[in-house]
C-alpha cells in the first residue's frame, strides 16, 4: 500500500498539523479522528487494515487528519464563544488548506467522501452538510449532529451553523438541497452501550432529511452494537462495499 506523511504550519490554526495518506487511486476520502485524536488514529485502531482491499484495488484513497477538539468544542475551560471561534479556524484549515492539498495530491478537482467515528462522525457530518460544494459522499459512524453534549443549551452563530440538527430545519436554498440530493449520505449508529445520544440524533437526522426529500441511508445496527472500534471496523468496509463494489 502506498502511504505518505505530510505536515505544514497551518495559516488558520497557527500551529503545525499533520496528514497521512493511504492509497494510489480512487475516491479521495477525508477522515476525521475521534475526540482529540491524532492523524494516525485510524491506522492505530485497525481501520486502514479493515479497508485495505478497497485501498489496494484503487477504489478509495484515505487522507487522515488530526483534530483540535481539545482547543474547540471539548475545551471546557473556555466560554463556548471562544470554542466556536477556534472551530471556525479549523473549518478554514480543512476547507482552504486540506481539501486543496488532497485535490493536488490526487490530481483531481473531484469532490471528496468524508468519514469518521464518534466525534469524527460529528465532524464528517457537519463538514458534509456545511460544505456540499466540497463533499459529495458521507459515511458518519456513531456521530452526533448537534453540540449540546459540549455547550448545553447555549446557541450563537458558531454553534448554530455547526449543528446540522439546528440549521437543517430552516434550510430552504434549492441549490444546497439539490447538492445533498445528488450525494451519497450514510449515517450509522448502533443501539447498544454508549450509543443512546448518537441513536437519537441519527433518528432526528432521518426525519429532517426526509422532510427535505433528501435520500439518505440511516442504518441502525443491533442492540449488541456498542460505541467502540470493533464495530466501526465492521461498519466502514460494509458501507464502502455498497458505495464502490
Amino acid at each position: 500500500m502506498k502511504t505518505g506523511y505530510h505536515q505544514w504550519h497551518s495559516e488558520y490554526l497557527s500551529q503545525t498539523m499533520e496528514v497521512k495518506s493511504y492509497g494510489h487511486a480512487g475516491k479521495p476520502a477525508l477522515v476525521f479522528p475521534a475526540q482529540g485524536g491524532r492523524f494516525h488514529e485510524f491506522e492505530d485502531f485497525g481501520m486502514i487494515a479493515a479497508c485495505e482491499t478497497f485501498i489496494d484495488d484503487g477504489l478509495v484513497q484515505f487522507f487522515t487528519v488530526g483534530s483540535v477538539d481539545d482547543q474547540s468544542w471539548a475545551n471546557g475551560g473556555v466560554h463556548p464563544e471562544e470554542r466556536g471561534r477556534r472551530h471556525e479556524q479549523y473549518d478554514r484549515y480543512i476547507c482552504e488548506e486540506v481539501v486543496p492539498f488532497i485535490q493536488q495530491q490526487t490530481s483531481s478537482p473531484q469532490k471528496l467522501l468524508t468519514t469518521g467515528v464518534s466525534m469524527g462522525g460529528y465532524h464528517s457530518g457537519n463538514f458534509f452538510f456545511r460544505h456540499p460544494d466540497l463533499f459529495d459522499a458521507l459515511v458518519a459512524l456513531s456521530g452526533l449532529f448537534q453540540l449540546k453534549m459540549f455547550v448545553g443549551d447555549y446557541v450563537n452563530d458558531h454553534v448554530y451553523f455547526n449543528s446540522p440538527l439546528l440549521y437543517l430545519p430552516n434550510l430552504s436554498d434549492p441549490h444546497i438541497l439539490d447538492l445533498y440530493r445528488s450525494s451519497s449520505i450514510i449515517i450509522c449508529t448502533g443501539q447498544g452501550a454508549w450509543e443512546e445520544s448518537m441513536l437519537a440524533d441519527a433518528r432526528a437526522m432521518k426525519r429532517q432529511l426526509d422532510a427535505h426529500a433528501v435520500p439518505a441511508w440511516v442504518d441502525l445496527w443491533g442492540y449488541d452494537v456498542n460505541h467502540d472500534w470493533p464495530w466501526w471496523r465492521k461498519q466502514l468496509p460494509y458501507f464502502l462495499g455498497h458505495l464502490f463494489r
